[in-house]
């Protein structure tokens, strides 16, 4: 397992019973073009029960509980805080 200082882990738990894999595997896709070159690994994990959340190094960053589903920009900009402190994210780091 990545220590939690390496902090290039990242994980995208989805809802199988919600059919919600394609909304998984698009955020995946955008966070790996984003951060090819900081992250270690992005892995797909299927769940149950309305769960959609991404987890840096096992730090929960987004539950669509709480927040509802994630715009791409939300989460490469909480990601990259964890990842690439400082990685200019163009159009993406403009506030919402």
């Amino acid at each position: 397992m990545t220590e939690p200082s390496d902090g290039r882990r990242v994980e995208i738990e989805y809802c199988t019973q919600c059919r919600w894999l394609p909304r998984a595997a698009w955020l995946a896709q955008e966070l790996l073009t984003t951060f090819e070159a900081e992250l270690t690994e992005l892995a797909l994990k299927p769940g149950k029960g309305g769960v959609f959340v991404v987890r840096v190094n096992d730090e929960v960053v987004w539950d669509r509980r709480e927040q509802g589903f994630p715009e791409p920009t939300a989460v490469k900009r909480l990601v990259r805080d964890r990842v690439a402190p400082g990685k200019p994210l163009g159009h993406s780091d403009k506030p919402e």
